[in-house]
């Protein structure tokens, strides 16, 4: 049984992989047997010295996901230097902050263009990829509690996020005929540099963890399990899913 959670001889492209959910994502891979290709605007030292570390080999792409100028070439790179792609992960995202009254609409696109709109056409071409190559492929959308909660002064990220829900499954309901298997993760509160501002308010860091059935936040390696479990053949038969990683939060 543990053969079919087994990632070897798979490349994995994943998002924002130089900190935080991306980079613990990345790592979980690697160390199921995956190499990695890491696409994003800063330089993943950090987690190519890692996933190196675990034997596996890595390739970083600088690109700035901003806008879906650069996934053609991200893709081609991709291709180019490792071979091939397996599994996408669509991880990288950004947040703006503001009352709705207020919000502008360079807020509002500059995070629907990352969390969504790239987001749809890098998927756009890994299937294009792996249905030419005449292979399996395997997508995981990083979603959010703000794919199933409102929020309050993040309209453009729950909006995004909503968004990617939703666009997980429309591709199931395109893709999963072509072999290709499109799910989603939706972490809740996690210990990261994204978080560290709420960690540290002393009143929202209480009010958090009392909602958390589980009563602490959640690391990042804690998401491992779920991205390799609908990366690997263990998941063939999960489609259009949204695994919520949370510690219960959605339960409460």
């Amino acid at each position: 049984m543990l053969e079919t959670f087994s990632l070897a001889g798979k490349t994995a492209l994943v998002t924002g992989a130089n900190t935080g959910l991306g980079q613990g994502m990345a790592l979980a891979l690697a160390g199921a047997g995956a190499d990695i290709v890491a696409v994003g605007r800063t330089a993943p030292a950090e987690t190519e010295a890692a996933v190196r570390e675990v034997g596996r080999a890595f390739h970083a792409i600088s690109a700035d996901l901003g806008s879906i100028e650069p996934v053609p070439a991200v893709m081609e790179e991709a291709l180019a230097r490792a071979g091939g792609v397996d599994i996408l992960v669509n991880n990288a995202g950004i947040i703006r902050r503001n009352d709705a009254l207020d919000f502008t609409e360079e807020d509002w696109d500059a995070v629907m263009d990352v969390n969504l709109k790239t987001a749809f056409f890098l998927s756009q071409a890994f299937a294009r990829h792996v249905i030419d190559a005449g292979k399996p492929g395997k997508i995981i959308n990083i979603c959010s509690l703000l794919s199933f909660q409102g929020g309050i002064r993040i309209p453009s990220y729950t909006a995004s996020k909503s968004g990617i829900a939703g666009l997980t499954k429309l591709l199931c309901n395109e893709w999963a005929p072509k072999n290709i298997n499109v799910n989603g993760i939706a972490p809740g509160y996690f210990a990261t540099n994204n978080t560290e501002a709420l960690q540290k308010d002393e009143t929202r860091n209480r009010q958090i963890l009392e909602r958390i059935p589980a009563g602490r936040w959640g690391k990042p390696e804690e998401l491992g399990g779920a991205v390799v479990f609908l990366a690997s053949p263990a998941s063939d038969y999960v489609n259009g899913a949204i695994l919520n990683v949370d510690g219960g939060w959605l339960a409460r």
